[in-house]
């Protein structure tokens, strides 16, 4: 039986990631809202909501402004597929950018 503290020294808080991680995501991927909460500076806590998507058990944060410019793609190329996620920066001042991925299309040789 492990004691306390070799839990404690093993221990890794759960943490979500964030969607730049991923090479490839599908548009159709589903995606759930989590609702979390922070303690700002004079002690009370505020609730917010991310949008996470959950790839083999790995949890996955989708920014707000991930879904904007998937938007626009998408008004620009309607049959786009997938994409992936380019990340800049760190806290407030991340800035992220979708990339349309083309589909391979296998070669059929006759």
């Amino acid at each position: 039986m492990p004691s306390l503290k070799q839990a404690a020294q093993a221990y890794e808080p759960p943490q979500t990631k964030n969607i730049s991680e991923l090479d490839v995501i599908d548009v159709e991927l589903g995606f759930k809202e989590e609702k979390h909460k922070k303690t700002n500076e004079d002690g009370t806590e505020e609730e917010f909501t991310v949008k996470i998507v959950e790839i083999d058990g790995e949890k996955y944060r989708v920014p707000n402004s991930v879904l904007e410019q998937l938007q626009s793609q998408l008004e620009v190329n309607p049959n786009m597929r997938k994409f992936r996620v380019k990340k800049k920066g760190t806290g407030l001042g991340t800035k992220y950018t979708v990339v349309p991925l083309q589909e391979q299309v296998a070669a059929i040789a006759a």
